[in-house]
């Protein structure tokens, strides 16, 4: 794994920390998605993470793509022809979306400063999103005449709803983090001394429970957007009968009854 990431660990609980803040954590080369990935497919192969924390380095979360690198053609952006501009985003920025959506660790994403275009989609991208105080949100794509070309016309609206990611995306606008707020876009707004304390905050209460569950239940939440009923009561039947035979699960059924607190240890 290169520099972009930094991962530690609490625990159960994993951060990672977008660790490039002379560029406010944008995305510019393949390396960087790499990365990313890297990190992503690494948590979902561990099953001593329970759950993780996405916050970034410096001023920023992420300010999104690398503008000098898309006029100069260079990195993950445009290339000489619309043909490999394609396909430098099928094998750049898309594969972090694909990780994420792959990635079933529950993942909370404390945004502690810009989160812009490509940014902004990461946080999104996450299950949960925290935001400090001076927080700016933006899927500010059209200002430079752009789409979202890494999966964020998918993630954005199962954040925040169609309207207001079609206001967001038409518009370009920036919210702070009160708006945010009001979007649906974050859950929370906090100091930015406290960021990260609310966010272990957060992810303890989440790591408290069986973790062999808790990936079951967000494969479920994901999959289940793109569902009908009767497809989602289906996967739901199967992947209960597989949990009630986890020993995490006997485990919480055993403190319940007597009145203990239990111990979860992932089997």
């Amino acid at each position: 794994m290169g520099d972009y990431i930094k991962v530690e660990r609490q625990g159960r609980i994993a951060i990672l920390t977008l660790n490039h803040p002379d560029t406010m954590n944008a995305i510019a080369e393949h390396e960087d998605c790499t990365d990313l990935v890297d990190a992503l497919e690494s948590l979902n192969a561990d099953e001593s993470v329970s759950v993780a924390i996405l916050t970034g380095a410096g001023r920023a979360f992420s300010a999104g793509g690398n503008l000098q690198s898309m006029k100069d053609r260079t990195g993950i952006g445009p290339l000489a022809s619309a043909l490999g501009t394609r396909n430098n985003y099928r094998r750049g920025v898309q594969r972090i979306s694909r990780a994420f959506y792959d990635c079933e660790v529950p993942l909370i994403a404390a945004v502690n400063g810009f989160a812009i275009g490509l940014g902004n989609d990461l946080a999104c991208f996450c299950d949960m999103r925290i935001a400090a105080e001076g927080a700016k949100f933006a899927a500010g794509f059209i200002k430079m005449g752009l789409i979202p070309g890494d999966g964020g016309a998918w993630a954005l609206p199962r954040a925040v709803g169609y309207a207001r990611a079609a206001e967001m995306l038409f518009t370009g606008d920036t919210l702070s983090a009160q708006q945010a707020l009001e979007f649906g876009l974050v859950s929370r707004v906090v100091p930015a001394e406290g960021l990260m304390e609310e966010a272990l905050a957060l992810a303890t209460r989440v790591a408290a429970n069986p973790p062999r569950s808790l990936r079951v239940a967000k494969r479920l939440l994901i999959d289940s957007q793109a569902m009908r009923l009767n497809e989602v009561l289906e996967m739901s039947a199967a992947l209960q009968a597989l949990v009630h035979e986890t020993p995490d699960h006997h485990e919480a059924i055993d403190a319940f009854l007597k009145k203990r607190s239990p111990i979860f240890t992932g089997d």
